[in-house]
């Protein structure tokens, strides 16, 4: 590690003034009720399938024209669309990235869908082309179009609704799958053929002499040559089965998913199976009006940002609240300018939204008291891993105004975190030990990210909230080292999971080792900061694109200010407190800062389904400098 760099009285001056302008910008954000709550924004295909979803359920008039009711709205969500065309006709699925094949094809079906003539869809068209056309889109845009007709049904992959019926067969698939994939199992088994305008069409993007289909190019005692045979055989099984094992398969998957959406903002309260799930209902009979169509519509539009004054408009994938609410109080606590008033009412809040009831999490621990913390508002049936650990966190500041309930509540968390870690000694987002892996090779699994492992950052952050609870010789917590010791990668980095992405990983990895008693003389622990150091911008910042998913390992990017305060995190938790790239961190932090106190950024740092879908989380770029320089300044004055 490079040492010798003296931290002068004027560095650290201003990082004293940057902290303290970091702190109060967010507690100006804090709401009365005591949580943050910033938007959390991906790509183009959001604002896409909120137009197809408006097809579906506003259809052509008889001669065969669309005449939507809300046109005000959905031109608004046609300019969000192509206020995000890339220079080559394209879309990409994060800022800066290059076009890409799903959210183009998306964006041309909404944009044709609204009117645009052949020649301003020329470039995109091209574009479409370039990427191997409307064949190489993933699965889910050709289980969408197919729904109209656009793509032949016999090309789709089939999402049987038998699948409930295969004992605990879906609580093996990720929590977010088995939430798309029971109201989508629904729509997909009535085979709608929903109509479209009269002579629309996509045979355009079609390459001629291009298969439709995936060819089954593994052997046959491959998973991926199995799960290819078995989806021609459940297309036969749909013209010819039991017509008796089906319907009482749709009935379950009904009630699966109604249960669902008991205290919840929607099934999982996340974009994807809300929409199919407002399909679903429509397939099955239920009137517009009727209570659950109701709700169902109500809770979707909710994620709508519209905005007719300054014709914004775009969606929210989820909402990202208690995690806000938990990574800013932590801030503003390490900080220690939070008044005692701010943090009881965000305390306070945060008990309210603790788990009690079993969700899908107890199939796999049935004897577990539930507990926990989910990301929404309410998300009663999946409680997150990483929230619950991140709010622990927040608790250690957040003190609630019932001591004794703070007290409990705090007790259970900690037990069901340890009840949740897996056999490997890691922890994923929302399940135990799911990582059957042969799913990930059935036709619809192409989102990557068809189940829930066990991830370097969770485990990381889990570690930093349990080890303030259980001594550093606990057997869990040692597990939890075992785990990242054997996860860290060649070059001496973590993979990161949920953000982007080797720099995200090696900082909550390090943070997690740390706060575990690992001594900063340990081989991974120097191996970890001396990649950080080794991958630092020529500015001072850290930047990572989102392309190091495609590759497999680090691809540069433009400085943030959230990644740079990783890399900060990450340096500083390894015992790096010295060296000229731990400084230079800070001083791109100070000079990035904006005179209210929070920095811009405009690039996905937040990660969603690996290679898939990406996020911008609108407030890390002011909770995770605040925590860096923080951090920073605690190293210098030697507190714990």
């Amino acid at each position: 590690m490079s040492s010798g760099f003296q931290v002068t009285e004027s560095v650290l001056a201003r990082l004293g003034t940057a902290e303290r302008k970091a702190a109060d910008a967010l507690l100006r954000m804090q709401t009365p009720e005591g949580y943050w709550w910033a938007e959390l924004t991906a790509d183009s295909t959001l604002e896409s399938d909120w137009i197809l979803l408006q097809l579906w359920m506003q259809p052509p008039d008889a001669d065969g024209v669309w005449r939507p009711r809300n046109r005000a709205q959905i031109e608004r969500a046609i300019g969000s669309i192509l206020r995000r065309q890339n220079a080559d006709g394209g879309f990409s699925i994060y800022h800066g990235g290059p076009s890409e094949i799903s959210a183009s094809v998306k964006a041309y079906f909404a944009l044709k869908l609204w009117g645009q003539n052949p020649s301003e869809l020329a470039k995109l068209r091209e574009c479409i082309y370039s990427l191997g056309g409307l064949q190489a889109a993933n699965s889910y845009t050709k289980i969408n179009l197919g729904l109209f007709g656009l793509y032949p049904r016999e090309h789709t992959p089939t999402v049987p609704p038998e699948l409930i019926l295969a004992g605990k067969l879906i609580y093996d698939m990720s929590s977010w799958s088995r939430a798309i994939v029971v109201p989508l199992a629904i729509v997909q088994s009535a085979n709608p053929n929903r109509p479209v305008p009269k002579g629309f069409t996509l045979e355009e993007l079609l390459i001629p002499g291009k298969a439709m289909g995936q060819a089954i190019d593994a052997g046959w005692l491959s998973w991926r040559g199995f799960f290819e045979r078995l989806d021609g055989y459940l297309k036969l099984w749909e013209r010819r089965g039991l017509k008796g094992i089906r319907q009482k398969a749709i009935q379950r998957c009904e009630a699966w998913m109604l249960a669902h959406t008991r205290k919840s903002d929607g099934v999982a309260a996340i974009y994807p199976p809300m929409m199919y799930t407002i399909m679903a209902l429509d397939v099955l009979g239920y009137a517009p009006d009727h209570p659950h169509q109701v709700e169902a519509r109500t809770q979707f539009d909710r994620l709508m940002v519209d905005r007719p004054d300054t014709g914004e408009f775009y969606f929210q994938p989820c909402f990202s609240v208690v995690w806000d609410t938990a990574i800013a109080a932590f801030a503003v606590g390490e900080s220690g300018a939070g008044p005692a008033s701010s943090m009881q009412r965000c305390g306070d809040w945060l008990l309210t939204k603790e788990v009690r009831e079993k969700g899908d999490w107890s199939v796999k621990r049935p004897n577990l008291e539930p507990s926990g913390w989910y990301f929404e508002f309410a998300n009663e049936f999946y409680p997150d891993i990483d929230d619950t650990a991140m709010v622990l966190l927040a608790l250690e500041h957040a003190k609630a105004r019932d001591e004794v309930a703070w007290n409990a509540t705090r007790k259970r968390a900690v037990n069901w975190l340890l009840g949740m870690q897996s056999r490997d000694g890691g922890w994923a987002a929302f399940d135990v030990d799911n990582n059957r892996n042969a799913l990930t090779h059935v036709p619809f699994a192409d989102h990557n990210a068809m189940l829930d492992p066990t991830c370097p950052d969770i485990t990381g952050r889990v570690l930093e909230a349990l080890a303030r609870f259980r001594g550093h010789d606990d057997p869990a917590i040692r597990r939890g080292i075992d785990y990242l010791i054997n996860t860290q990668t060649s070059e001496g980095s973590w993979y990161g999971r949920w953000g982007v992405g080797y720099v995200y990983g090696t900082c909550f990895a390090l943070r997690g080792l740390q706060a575990a008693g690992e001594s900063d003389r340990e081989a991974h622990v120097l191996r970890g900061g001396e990649w950080l150091r080794s991958i630092q911008n020529a500015d001072g910042g850290w930047g990572e694109s989102c392309a190091s998913y495609d590759k497999n390992g680090f691809v540069a990017g433009p400085s943030t200010a959230s990644q740079t305060a990783w890399a900060v995190m990450g340096l500083v938790a390894g015992g790096d407190t010295t060296s000229g790239s731990v400084r230079k961190g800070i001083e791109y932090l100070c000079d990035t800062q904006k005179a209210d106190g929070t920095w811009d950024e405009p690039y996905a740092t937040g990660t969603g389904f690996p290679r898939v879908f990406y996020l911008n989380y609108h407030l890390y770029r002011n909770s995770f400098p605040l925590l860096a320089l923080a951090a920073y300044r605690k190293a210098q004055n030697g507190e714990s």
